[in-house]
C-alpha cells in the first residue's frame, strides 16, 4: 500500500465547512491582496492555489479565463512566489484574478488542506468551501465547475 496507494489523490478535510481565516498581503501591484473576510458575501468564487513556477498552472491559465468569462469570480493565492515572477507569468498566461494574496510559506495553503498546486476551491455565498479540485483544471472541468459555482449561490 506504501508504494502503490489505492488513492493518489489528497482530499481537504475543510470541503463542507468554512473557510479558515486568513489575510494574505497584496503580490502584484495595482491588485488587492486577499482575504478570509472578502468572501462569504452572498457571491460564490473560485479560489485558485498556484504558482508562477508551477508548469500546470501554465496550462490551466487559459481555462481560467474561460472561466471568468462565464462570469466566475476567481481569486489567487500565490504559493511561494515573487511579485517580478507573477507579473511576468499574468503578462505571458492571461489574469483571470480578482484578487491575489501572496502565501509565501504556504500557510494558507496548508490550512485549506491543499497538498499541491494548481489546486482549486469552489466557495459557496455564505463563505464554506462546497468543492475541492485536485490538480490544474482543464476544459473538461468547465462544465462542472460552472455547476458548482451556480449552485453555491
Amino acid at each position: 500500500g506504501l508504494f502503490s496507494p489505492a488513492e493518489k489523490t489528497v482530499r481537504s478535510a475543510m470541503v463542507g465547512r468554512a473557510l479558515p481565516a486568513f489575510v494574505l498581503p497584496a503580490v502584484v501591484p495595482g491588485k488587492a491582496g486577499l482575504a478570509s473576510a472578502d468572501f462569504g458575501n452572498g457571491e460564490p468564487r473560485l479560489l485558485n492555489i498556484f504558482a508562477s513556477w508551477c508548469v500546470p498552472c501554465v496550462t490551466e491559465a487559459p481555462i481560467l479565463l474561460q472561466l471568468k468569462q462565464a462570469g466566475v469570480r476567481i481569486d489567487g493565492v500565490a504559493v511561494r512566489d515573487t511579485t517580478p515572477a507573477l507579473q511576468n507569468f499574468l503578462a505571458r498566461n492571461g489574469d483571470a484574478y480578482d484578487r491575489i494574496g501572496s502565501d509565501v510559506e504556504s500557510q494558507v495553503q496548508l490550512s485549506l488542506g491543499s497538498a499541491g498546486v494548481p489546486e482549486s476551491f469552489v466557495i459557496d455565498g455564505q463563505g464554506r468551501i462546497v468543492l475541492q479540485h485536485v490538480g490544474e483544471i482543464t476544459s473538461s472541468d468547465i462544465p462542472a465547475i460552472l455547476a458548482a459555482v451556480r449552485s453555491a449561490r
